[in-house]
């Protein structure tokens, strides 16, 4: 077992896929040694920031914990607001955008890529 408290794996960084806008990175899982078969991990978009859109090999889900986002898989767009999810399909074209007044923080979930 390893347990993680966030502010150990803070990182202030622009988000992947793009560097639009900056970001807060939490990588916990990255805090588990390998070998594992899963990431979890929560990001805080700024206003304005997105998470580009980029080719997945593996599904993936996006929920919100606070915040509004507009997700996009292969090229349709969906608002999400706290409590909802996107499941992301592996060969997809997927990307998410803060929208709205506070910054969208967001839990990633999907396998270890090997």
């Amino acid at each position: 077992m390893v347990v993680v408290h966030e502010s150990e794996v803070e990182v202030r960084e622009a988000p992947p896929h793009g560097a639009i806008g900056m970001s807060t990175a939490y990588r916990i899982s990255d805090a588990a040694p390998q070998p594992r078969t899963m990431e979890f991990r929560r990001r805080v978009l700024d206003k304005g920031a997105a998470i580009g859109e980029h080719p997945i090999s593996h599904d993936e889900v996006y929920y919100v914990t606070s915040g509004q986002g507009v997700v996009i898989s292969d090229g349709v767009e969906a608002e999400l607001e706290p409590g909802m999810a996107a499941y992301l399909y592996a060969g997809a074209i997927v990307g998410i955008r803060q929208v709205g007044d506070e910054p969208l923080s967001i839990i990633i979930a999907y396998p270890v890529t090997k």
